[in-house]
């Protein structure tokens, strides 16, 4: 028997878009998957859409209270049956050979802690913004630890213990990912696939929610830098106010998109990536015109 893997989805308010997120999850090569549907206590239909699929392999969770999505994830960490956990969210599209491709990575090279995978970046439409050449291997997915990690949070599968062993923290609001990254990468192994697996939503850029993610980041950088004694971590809070300076700037003055482009897509697509793209997009679509709720 294959391992099995546990998918972590927490969703809030997602109507528009879980179908086809699901869908793709339905569309997967590998069938030895369970997806734990976390309802953050939605005030839409959410809740029924994620009902609405009967397969056995969707656990549906709610409990009605809006916890935020650390806790959330944690909760799908506790939760899990598999040996390992992958990470995706409501409003992304995962590729068909996504979790094969990952778990087959994982199962050769047990070395490996956290896996994830080259994207593409698209719009609301459906149209294609750019890709994000992710950093391969450990040393350089870690080049720069204070300035971040090159390696998506939506397109993480590793094993289930490592994510028992350094949880979520939940005041982490909006930079979760970074903040469990950089409490494990000293003691952990990660990589990233080359090939496109997923599909990564973006929407207009919100000035509140960068500040906050800034703000938690720099809270992280002088953690790092006043437990380890070493203080070129704060060289990091220089940089995320200059950022917040940027970020300021710009999204007063209508340039959040320009600035969403160079942070998301900073890689053309190309014409086989396009294509492939278009097929799923289109697919994923046609799938999810019948189904009710």
């Amino acid at each position: 028997m294959e391992p099995l893997v546990s998918i972590g989805m927490p969703i809030f308010n997602c109507e528009k878009t879980l179908k086809l997120a699901i869908r793709s999850l339905l569309n997967q090569t590998y069938p030895h998957w369970e997806l734990l549907l976390i309802d953050d206590g939605s005030e839409d239909q959410t809740l029924n859409i994620a009902q609405s699929f009967k397969d056995p392999r969707i656990r549906v969770i709610a409990d009605g209270l809006n916890q935020k999505l650390q806790r959330r994830l944690n909760q799908a960490i506790s939760l899990s049956q598999g040996k390992y956990f992958a990470r995706m969210d409501g409003d992304d599209i995962a590729y068909p050979e996504r979790l094969k491709s990952q778990v087959e990575y994982l199962e050769e090279h047990p070395e490996i802690d956290l896996l994830g995978t080259k994207y593409v970046v698209f719009d609301g439409e459906g149209n294609p913004m750019g890709t994000t050449q992710g950093n391969l291997e450990h040393n350089e997915i870690c080049h720069r630890p204070r300035a971040g990690f090159n390696i998506l949070h939506p397109t993480w599968m590793g094993k289930t213990e490592w994510f028992r062993t350094y949880q979520y923290r939940t005041w982490a609001t909006r930079i979760e990912d970074y903040d469990i990254l950089v409490r494990s990468y000293q003691n952990s192994c990660f990589a990233c696939l080359p090939d496109v697996l997923l599909g990564y939503r973006v929407a207009n850029l919100s000035l509140k929610k960068s500040l906050v993610s800034r703000y938690n980041l720099s809270r992280i950088l002088l953690e790092k830098a006043w437990t380890e004694k070493k203080y070129g971590w704060t060289w990091g809070v220089v940089e995320q106010l200059a950022k917040a300076s940027v970020d300021v700037v710009a999204m007063s003055t209508g340039l959040n998109l320009k600035i969403l482009r160079h942070r998301t897509g900073n890689q053309p697509v190309s014409p086989k990536e396009l294509r492939q793209w278009q097929e799923i997009w289109e697919k994923s679509n046609s799938d999810t015109e019948d189904i009710k709720y």
